[in-house]
């Protein structure tokens, strides 16, 4: 079987083999092409390989029912200039050759559907041959650009992530209209202010709405996912799939011991959506009852306080933040860390004595799911498809979107109990072991690549 896997970036295993920077957004895309690299050969493991395993992305267990003969194309996008790409390269330690391909695609103006990728899907649809196309992610045009050129509906599958048209819909996460309604000098170079940011969203749904509506299959692990792609389409053929997160995640155990007394943690802060300004706002009631608190924050700043030239390049929302900031006495109580490599990511779960996940709307997030393998206990909103994955006080504890006394008391309430941290912490393992086993989800994407055969 043939397929070639339609991707958001250059995955790192690639782009080391290229010696090109890369990202390392979408961990758990580089989780199931690592056990596709370690299945030998892309064909049936012997008996031999077959061991008991544990919730590892690598592990083996039932391997002879789930490795089936695979080759693999990825199409990916590139800098200027090497667009045209096509190049097999041996990856993995067992070197297994991937036909790796180039695109071109404005990635700073993902709501622009640019046709002339048609052009290139065709020749990597002509040089590849695939029996079968599998588009990860809805948030982009490439997306509707191979499948529109592939033009078989019966032998392509989407996997479903993000879902533009919710994230559109809640974009502005109770913003005070007058910070809706505002523009810095960056915003209005850049024709990029809050409600431009929104309305690029919608634009994007409408190439997400055409991808959904030209396919036959999808993927996705949650009620939420589920309830607006068949809304979208009705015809479409619902895949339940968990997805496998990067390896790094899969060791270490998160001790309260070795914590730093009121540390909090979020994954991202940049824009509305993730909601980090309704834990600044929360922060008041958790300082009094929690002296201690503080935030670290993954992802690049926006708060513009590296001197006066970031303040030049400052956002509306991170004006916005920095008011809050001021307003609630919280300085020198929030550090933004920049981006992080998975191994740094890790390091700050496993020291902070919460993850924290405010959004406004999110489907299943990877933060949370890293976190709930190393066992750090999660207090989440209650949105989109977080109440499939967090089981309120059994697996994390859920507040209501937007309601900052509820986030202010779940916060709370763990960093002053360490009992139910514990219990948090334990069943969050067990959850999490179950939903991200890494040889489970490479055995049901076989059975659903098999179906569709």
């Amino acid at each position: 079987m043939r397929v070639l896997w339609v991707c958001n970036i250059m995955l790192p295993v690639i782009a080391q083999a290229l010696s090109q920077e890369y990202s390392v957004r979408e961990g758990w895309l580089s989780g199931i092409l690592g056990r596709y690299l370690e299945t030998e050969n892309g064909a049936e493991l012997s008996a031999a390989d077959v061991t008991d395993s544990a919730a590892s992305p690598g592990g083996r267990q039932q391997g002879a029912e789930t490795a089936a003969a695979l080759t693999l194309g990825i199409a990916f996008p590139v800098a200027p200039g090497r667009e045209e790409l096509s190049q097999r390269l041996q990856l993995g330690s067992y070197k297994k050759e991937v036909a790796c391909y180039g695109f071109a695609e404005d990635l700073e103006h993902p709501e622009r559907y640019d046709s002339a990728m048609e052009a290139r899907f065709l020749q990597i649809l002509e040089d590849f041959q695939p029996d079968m196309v599998h588009i990860f992610g809805t948030e982009f045009p490439h997306g509707y650009a191979c499948a529109k050129v592939f033009h078989r509906p019966e032998r392509t599958l989407v996997g479903l992530q993000g879902l533009c048209i919710s994230c559109a819909d809640n974009y502005m996460a109770d913003l005070p209209e007058n910070v809706q309604n505002s523009r810095t000098l960056r915003d209005i170079l850049k024709k990029d202010s809050i409600r431009q940011q929104q309305e690029k969203f919608y634009q994007r749904a409408e190439n997400e709405k055409k991808l959904l509506l030209s396919v036959g299959h999808v993927t996705g692990r949650t009620t939420f996912d589920k309830t607006i792609s068949l809304e979208i389409n009705p015809s479409l053929v619902y895949h339940t799939m968990n997805e496998t997160m990067r390896p790094q995640f899969y060791s270490g155990c998160w001790e309260i011991e070795k914590t730093v007394p009121g540390e909090i943690f979020i994954s991202q802060g940049d824009y509305p959506l993730k909601g980090f300004h309704y834990l600044l706002q929360a922060m008041q009631e958790i300082l009094q009852n929690c002296p201690e608190a503080h935030i670290k924050v993954a992802g690049i700043s926006v708060l513009g306080v590296n001197g006066i030239k970031s303040r030049i390049k400052i956002s509306a929302y991170g004006k916005y933040l920095r008011r809050l900031i001021l307003k609630n006495r919280l300085e020198g109580k929030v550090r933004v860390l920049g981006n992080l490599s998975a191994e740094e990511m890790k390091r700050e779960y496993l020291s902070a004595q919460i993850f924290v996940c405010p959004s406004a709307v999110e489907n299943s997030p990877n933060s949370v799911a890293e976190g709930q393998l190393l066992g750090v206990p999660v207090a989440a909103s209650r949105t989109g498809g977080i109440p499939d994955v967090v089981k309120d006080g059994v697996s994390g504890l859920l507040f209501e979107k937007g309601n900052i006394h509820e986030l202010a008391a779940c916060v709370s309430r763990i960093l002053t109990d360490k009992q139910l941290a514990k219990e948090l912490s334990a069943s969050e393992r067990k959850t999490a072991a179950k939903l991200y086993n890494g040889e489970n989800n490479y055995q049901k994407l076989i059975e659903i690549y098999q179906s569709i055969e």
